[in-house]
């Protein structure tokens, strides 16, 4: 079952009918992690044939209030609107595009707790890097739909163009850009120089003010960070970072960049190590109604992870963050996606399961915790 929030939304757009095909769909992804529709027929709860149910599902992904616009921002501003990072009305997204098999796909997304959530994407008519205009309509939605925060753009060397830092600077919205090492800056009463000869090594940092970042006339001049980690523990990154921003302090600039690496996170939630959305030959309005879906079951799995770990559950689902680890070894995304598991694999096999309890009379008393764990966890999802 959906959350209510969720609930409330899809009912108000979508018939009965087409709102349990939807709540079906969702469970069947985090079941079995894959959104191919051959797959998601032959294991649909119908009893038809498997080319009807093959053809029902791809009907249902062909509907009109299965978009973006209609059905996910409805879900994503109240989603915001209760998340921990809205509450100083600052609001982080990184944009990044990915290849899935043919299709280019261009991301938007809200980072979160070291996690993303996608917010916006569109299928480019193309391969290789998007342009200025279709950045701007990756972004544009956001300035309506969240009007009343203060929004900052990351973007990896992709989008590390002078423009695209001028419209959002011009929009009022912050910015960290990383910048090509071949990029040309101007210092001011300094010539212009490439950043690779800025020394940047190994455990060093900057923080430029007022460079010019391109040779061309009429931009604005901006703020330039310099970063590259130390070796730490024989580990060295292959390049340091040189970030363009209008943020005002290197350890804002540094900090807030870090954080760009939750959309990397999240691709591989959704595509092998997650949804398998890699596997789908979907195209088109397909595709993008599919990436809805996983958007909604990929944003249920975190919320039903996140109300776990509150409940201290997150035991009975993984392993635990072991000493000498220095990061938690699994996120409220896959707290939620084995909780769901678990609990949905115990009503599958109750009665094997019973049978197996009752042979083991000592283990009473664990079973008995086992299983409120497991109502509790229900009730999270």
């Amino acid at each position: 079952m959906l959350p209510k929030f969720y609930q409330n939304c899809a009912q108000n757009l979508l018939t009965p009918a087409q709102y349990k095909m939807l709540e079906i769909l969702v469970v069947l992804l985090q079941f079995h992690k894959t959104v191919t529709i051959e797959k998601l027929s032959s294991v649909f709860p119908q009893p038809i044939k498997f080319e009807s149910r093959r053809r029902s599902i791809q009907r249902f992904l062909l509907l009109p209030q299965l978009s973006i616009q209609y059905l996910w921002f409805p879900i994503l501003k109240r989603w915001v609107k209760h998340s921990p990072a809205s509450r100083n009305k600052k609001l982080i997204f990184a944009i990044d595009r990915t290849q899935w098999r043919a299709e280019n796909v261009f991301v938007i997304s809200l980072i979160e707790q070291k996690r993303a959530i996608p917010v916006y994407w569109l299928l480019l008519p193309k391969k290789g890097c998007s342009n200025l205009g279709e950045q701007k309509k990756l972004i544009r939605p956001l300035l309506r739909l969240f009007k009343r925060y203060e929004i900052l753009v990351l973007g990896d060397r992709e989008f590390h163009s002078i423009k695209l830092a001028n419209w959002l600077h011009s929009k009022n919205i912050n910015f960290i850009l990383r910048q090509k090492q071949g990029t040309y800056i101007r210092q001011e009463n300094q010539s212009y120089q490439r950043l690779q000869s800025l020394g940047l090594n190994p455990g060093i940092s900057f923080f430029l003010t007022g460079i010019q970042a391109t040779k061309q006339k009429g931009f604005t001049k901006f703020n330039l960070a310099g970063y590259y980690k130390r070796k730490y523990r024989g580990k060295l990154e292959p390049a340091g970072w040189f970030l363009l921003t209008n943020l005002d302090s290197l350890p804002d600039a540094i900090k807030v960049f870090k954080l760009r690496s939750g959309i990397e996170a999240m691709f591989k939630d959704c595509k092998t190590g997650g949804y398998n959305l890699e596997s789908t030959h979907a195209d088109n309005q397909r595709l993008l109604a599919l990436i809805l879906l996983i958007a909604i079951a990929y944003t249920c799995a975190i919320l039903a992870g996140r109300n776990s770990c509150k409940m201290g559950l997150q035991k009975y689902v993984g392993r635990l963050k072991e000493l000498k680890r220095l990061h938690r070894r699994h996120s409220a995304f896959w707290v939620g996606l084995y909780g769901h598991l678990w609990v949905g694999a115990m009503e599958f096999w109750a009665d094997l399961a019973y049978e197996f309890m009752r042979l083991k009379p000592g283990k009473l008393p664990y079973f008995h915790k086992g299983l409120r764990a497991m109502a509790l966890i229900q009730s999270a999802l």
